[in-house]
């Protein structure tokens, strides 16, 4: 199985080494591939420097979908791949994290996408860490289109934070799209699923990743997400409602902060109303 892994980058910071040594540790045999929007700390350099090939594109160019799918697009000129993985710069691996999530393709050839556990980084909030737990449970689940009416919306959840294609399935949905905000992830997961390929959460595919967002970083995130479910509402009419799902976590996320640091629930409450009137307002904008 040939892979090829695709990083998008932008001024990646001093963790950024520390990710490149661990893929450098990886046994699966996979040419790497950062896609870089004029950064200007050196992490194009610090990249080449560890055998990784370089893409540069103008920075007012990045888009979510469209990046993604180009940088694809210049791994397919010069090689043959059987599986993509793409990550974000500010993953770090935990063991062999790249074969647990690839192995998946190799044993179910229904399988069209494959995305792994996302751990919370040591500096993680208590509200990121649920975040995390509440997204990416202990156990690996394989979903398929008609697992919509028990799993919802979440039935096409996917992160590109850490997840695998099988790119002759990317390629029959038309890749990555380029007219969405973000949210190109669920978009293809989606895509794939009404084709009638499976969607693979491998729990033993594990990274850190976690972010601690402040209240107005979750509004601008979520208009941009509400933006998403308003140009597709196919998503949201085939699998179900977001604010459902939405409702659900924010309950048990604020029992969990109160069982933890009651405290801790009033800056919760205030980032989940930002979240909420910023998917609102994206909606209408959308």
């Amino acid at each position: 199985m040939n892979c090829g892994l695709i990083i998008p980058t932008l001024n990646a910071g001093s963790q950024f080494r520390t990710l490149l040594e661990q893929l450098a540790a990886q046994t699966l045999p996979t040419r790497k591939l950062i896609v870089d929007s004029e950064s200007t700390d050196g992490t194009a350099r610090l990249a080449k420097s560890f055998g990784v090939e370089v893409l540069t594109i103008p920075r007012r160019t990045f888009n979510h979908g469209a990046t993604r799918q180009l940088a694809l697009e210049h791994l397919l000129k010069s090689a043959r791949l059987d599986v993509i993985i793409f990550m974000t710069q500010d993953v770090l691996l935990k063991g062999e994290s790249l074969a647990a999530l690839v192995k998946i393709f190799g044993a179910d050839e229904s399988v069209g996408l494959s995305y792994g556990r996302q751990l919370p980084h040591a500096n993680a909030t208590e509200e990121a860490k649920f975040l995390r737990a509440f997204n990416y449970p202990p156990e690996s689940q394989l979903r398929s289109f008609d697992d919509r009416k028990l799993f919802g919306i979440k039935t096409a959840f996917a992160s590109n934070s850490f997840a695998a294609y099988r790119v002759e399935a990317l390629q029959s949905v038309g890749g990555f799209p380029s007219h969405v905000p973000l949210s190109e992830d669920m978009y293809v997961a989606a895509k794939m699923l009404l084709r009638g390929l499976k969607i693979y959460y491998a729990a033993e595919a594990e990274v850190c990743h976690s972010h601690n967002y402040t209240a107005a970083q979750e509004f601008r995130r979520y208009v941009q997400i509400g933006k998403f479910h308003a140009q597709e509402p196919w998503i949201r009419e085939t699998f179900g409602s977001a604010e459902g799902a939405g409702k659900k976590f924010v309950v048990m996320k604020l029992v969990a902060l109160a069982k933890k640091n009651p405290l801790d629930c009033f800056g919760a409450i205030f980032r989940d109303a930002a979240k909420f009137f910023g998917y609102r307002i994206g909606r209408l904008k959308g």
